[in-house]
């Protein structure tokens, strides 16, 4: 499997400005000479073409390959946007800003193992100035029985101001066999992260931590928000708050990221456990465009990284042999009574259906319900499980901000 894994960068800033300075400037060459091509003779370069042009140019020191990656960068933003221009989204743009920096790129070419260390070429035409010039990247425990190594990316942290390896590895480990053909549904969720389960259990995932995390780090936002408000532009006071919010934004994002991961990872292990083959997970994606709904739940939406969360459980579960199926339409999942198939909106976490009598928590109906949907086309087609397991993700009752929490920097 492939795996991306994040490493400290301990090389000086400058020498990593340099680097992905002068990715930015070849990237900006490429663009700046196609545009001026199309708008003075009507021609659209391929990218064969483009980065033939672009080498007769370039007097970077770099490794060639780490050149052909900053000219490819412009033609496969050129191809994204032309997907999404055939899949109906027609205000996608063609790229077209210059870019001062941009993320240097080192393929397998440019990358030489020598016992525990990388090194990574810096270019040059003799010996000497390539070994001046290339970089050095001390491999971790965890990483020294890898098969290969894919790429290597220096990445600029605009949030914590500082430079990260991002290494791309072949890790040798196969996916495993499907655990079973059960299919378990997974019900998203603002409170409870996720509820998983099939027809006889449903297990949710209570992880008030994550809501914790997200309301005080908006609260803390808005403080000291509303202090740089009040100090003078230019002033030495506003720029140290400045830095402080950059700084207090970027730890949160690595909480936040740590949570969310030991959440994909509760919700597989779940799906492992009742033996499933498939995941079924309830479309939210448009929970926040059904109108306003007032300033706490505008802001309880757009804290909800349900997108990640998705993301994480689909390469966790492929590593465990389970496909994880097309979201499914999530409409009326959480009113429909899966014991009498009568409507009824719900308040609060409770389900009471007012024509039979049912009751159970609302995030389990909706979870028999997207199951009901994608197993026998429409909702309140199954009976609800009748056993409710509660899980805490993992190490979550003592983790600790500056503390390793398992996830060892994989992506």
């Amino acid at each position: 499997m492939i795996r991306t894994h994040i490493l400290p960068c301990t090389i000086p800033k400058a020498r990593a400005d340099e680097l992905n300075r002068a990715s930015g400037t070849i990237y900006t060459g490429v663009l700046v000479a196609h545009w001026r091509l199309v708008r003075k003779k009507g021609l659209w370069l391929s990218e064969a073409s483009g980065t033939r042009w672009g080498d007769t140019r370039t007097a970077a020191k770099m490794h060639a390959h780490s050149i052909d990656a900053a000219q490819q960068g412009f033609y496969k933003a050129c191809d994204v946007t032309r997907a999404l221009r055939q899949a109906g989204i027609a205000e996608a743009k063609f790229p077209y800003h210059r870019k001062t920096f941009r993320t240097t790129i080192w393929k397998t070419t440019g990358i030489q193992r020598e016992g525990d260390t990388l090194r990574l070429s810096g270019g040059g035409r003799t010996k000497k100035e390539r070994d001046e010039r290339e970089c050095k990247i001390p491999i971790p425990e965890r990483l020294r029985d890898c098969l290969r190594f894919i790429e290597v990316r220096l990445v600029y942290d605009k949030l914590a101001r500082r430079y990260t390896w991002h290494v791309v590895v072949e890790n040798g480990l196969k996916p495993k066999p499907a655990p079973g053909r059960d299919v378990v549904a997974v019900d998203l969720g603002e409170i409870h992260p996720a509820v998983v389960g099939d027809r006889e259990r449903a297990t949710i995932i209570t992880c008030r931590e994550r809501r914790h995390e997200s309301q005080g780090h908006a609260k803390r936002l808005a403080t000291i928000s509303r202090a740089i408000a009040r100090k003078a532009k230019g002033s030495r006071r506003r720029k140290r708050l400045v830095r402080a919010k950059a700084r207090m934004k970027a730890k949160h994002e690595r909480v936040m990221r740590d949570i969310e991961h030991k959440i994909g990872r509760a919700v597989v292990d779940v799906a492992v456990e009742r033996k499933a083959g498939t995941i079924v997970i309830g479309d939210v994606r448009d929970v926040a465009d059904k109108g306003d709904k007032g300033k706490v739940q505008n802001g309880r939406m757009s804290r909800w990284n349900h997108g990640k969360i998705r993301a994480y459980i689909e390469y966790k579960a492929a590593a465990e042999g389970i496909t994880v199926a097309p979201p499914v339409d999530e409409a009326y999942t959480t009113q429909t009574c899966p014991n009498c198939g009568q409507r009824h909106k719900p308040r609060g976490r409770t389900y009471r259906c007012p024509a039979c009598g049912f009751q159970a928590h609302r995030d389990v109906v909706g979870q028999i319900n997207i199951l009901s949907r994608f197993l026998k086309g429409d909702v309140g087609r199954l009976p609800a499980p009748a056993e409710i397991k509660h899980r805490i993700p993992h190490n979550l009752r003592v983790m600790r901000r500056c503390r390793d929490t398992g996830q060892g920097g994989a992506l």
